[in-house]
């Protein structure tokens, strides 16, 4: 379908309407059907997958697309098959004894026309996913790829026009202009996953037509580590969690909390964990390049002006040096001394570069994440103590890792999503269907029911039932 206007977008989201209200709501049959077809296209064009993004990207591992993208498709799209009869289930609800003899329960049905804007950090599984949610939730699709992953993007189109009719799901290509009129059109609900800024536009441009959206963003994500953890076990973690894709990852652990008296052993075990990961630096393929010569210039920005507020850098894994021997790449490292003064502490990083806070006591570290706008994902590793309660409960994220990081992602029947600045609403799990349907209240009465003694004229009977409720 490729690039539209705006009246041809309108026109693409009036059929995709229509189709859904002429053939009512799909049977389960017919939605595992399409679960079934998405699945199909994903493993049938896996290798053009890791090709389009390579060709994106500039060098991108193809392990890590098939953990990342592909793997974690399949996976969510298996869950969404496997649970869907449950997740289709009306449910009963409690009538009071005043409203009996009836019922009361709810039932999901679908919204109709979903609009769907994916990012270009895992340009597949965050266009695929929101679309396998649809789907499963009984409803017609319009996608909007990002134009900073053009093949990618364009394989999308392929994949899914080789698919799906039209009237059931369309991808539209474009810039942020074509982007910006995307918006404004009258979906049913519209999904959105990118940077807070751009949600904000994006959130207006809904609300001139009253859509209703979710917003999956980002922010600063901390990790903390206990006195009492090892060090090499969580550095190793926060290594995994930071470098993939380049530290191009929305739950990336963004900054970390090091007890002070094991600043020396972090940075030491950081770096064995870097270069046991990347052993041969960037030239081993395994390191994926930065998107754009934008994105590599804005961090190279933001470790000059650590720099000049008094950070120290510590380079870990492989020298800058042997990064510039390849586009697009920046070598990880450390950002020591952070302060709130310099804007690594103030950005999402989006990158291998990792600020690092010594702490006393976890007072200071409550403290200073609650000064922080809520973040997408928070990071602990440590043993079941009064420190891990208290931050787990005196802070607020969209969700939680413990002695680990980023993989709560890939637990489906987990809700995913931020709170505050750093998104709105949820996917995946129950949660996700739900975010995409209706749920309708439904109250059946009898023919008789004691609420008649309610209705004028009133009476003793009324008298009566007042008595029984306010004793």
């Amino acid at each position: 379908m490729g690039k539209m206007n705006r009246a041809l977008m309108l026109d693409t989201l009036t059929h995709q309407r229509q189709s859904f209200l002429t053939k009512g709501t799909p049977t389960v049959q017919k939605r595992r059907s399409d679960l079934k077809k998405l699945r199909l296209a994903i493993v049938s064009n896996r290798q053009a997958i890791e090709d389009a993004l390579i060709a994106d990207f500039g060098s991108r591992s193809r392990h890590e697309t098939v953990i990342t993208e592909i793997m974690t498709l399949l996976n969510g799209i298996d869950y969404l098959h496997k649970n869907l009869r449950r997740f289709m289930r009306s449910e009963r609800r409690h009538v009071p004894l005043n409203f009996q003899p009836a019922k009361a329960y709810v039932t999901y049905q679908p919204l109709g026309v979903i609009g769907i804007i994916s990012p270009w950090n895992f340009p597949v599984a965050l266009a695929l996913m929101p679309l396998a949610t649809a789907l499963a939730a009984g409803n017609r699709a319009m996608l909007k790829p990002s134009e900073l992953t053009p093949h990618t993007s364009q394989l999308l189109e392929e994949i899914l026009s080789d698919s799906f009719s039209p009237e059931d799901v369309a991808v539209v290509q474009g810039d942020a202009d074509t982007g910006k009129q995307f918006s404004q059109l009258p979906f049913d609900h519209l999904f959105f996953t990118g940077s807070t800024q751009v949600a904000r536009h994006v959130m207006r441009a809904a609300s001139e037509n009253l859509v209703p959206v979710t917003l999956e963003l980002g922010g600063k994500s901390p990790v903390v580590i206990d006195p009492d953890h090892p060090i090499d076990h969580a550095a190793k973690q926060i290594a995994y969690g930071k470098l993939a894709n380049s530290g191009q990852v929305c739950i990336a652990p963004d900054y970390a909390f090091v007890p002070e008296s094991k600043l020396a052993q972090f940075i030491a075990d950081y770096d064995a964990a870097v270069k046991s990961a990347y052993p041969d630096g960037p030239d081993s393929h395994e390191f994926t390049s930065l998107i754009n010569h934008a994105h590599f210039d804005r961090l190279t920005a933001l470790i000059e002006d650590a720099k000049q507020h008094g950070a120290r850098i510590e380079n870990v894994g492989f020298s800058p040096e042997h990064a510039k021997n390849r586009e697009k790449t920046i070598a990880p490292s450390l950002v020591l001394d952070a302060t709130n003064t310099m804007k690594i502490m103030q950005e999402e990083i989006f990158g291998p570069i990792l600020p690092v806070i010594t702490y006393q006591n976890i007072d200071q570290v409550i403290d200073f994440i609650n000064a922080k706008s809520r973040p997408l994902a928070l990071y602990y590793f440590g043993p079941e103590n009064k420190n891990r309660q208290r931050l787990l409960t005196q802070t607020t994220s969209g969700n939680v890792t413990v002695n680990g990081t980023i993989l709560h992602v890939a637990i489906d029947d987990l809700p995913f999503g931020g709170v505050g600045l750093s998104g709105m609403g949820a996917y995946h799990g129950i949660e996700g269907f739900r975010t995409m349907s209706h749920a309708k209240g439904i109250f059946e009465m009898k023919k008789w029911n004691l609420s008649q003694v309610l209705t004028p004229p009133f009476g003793k009977f009324a008298n009566l039932l007042m008595k029984l409720l306010i004793r």
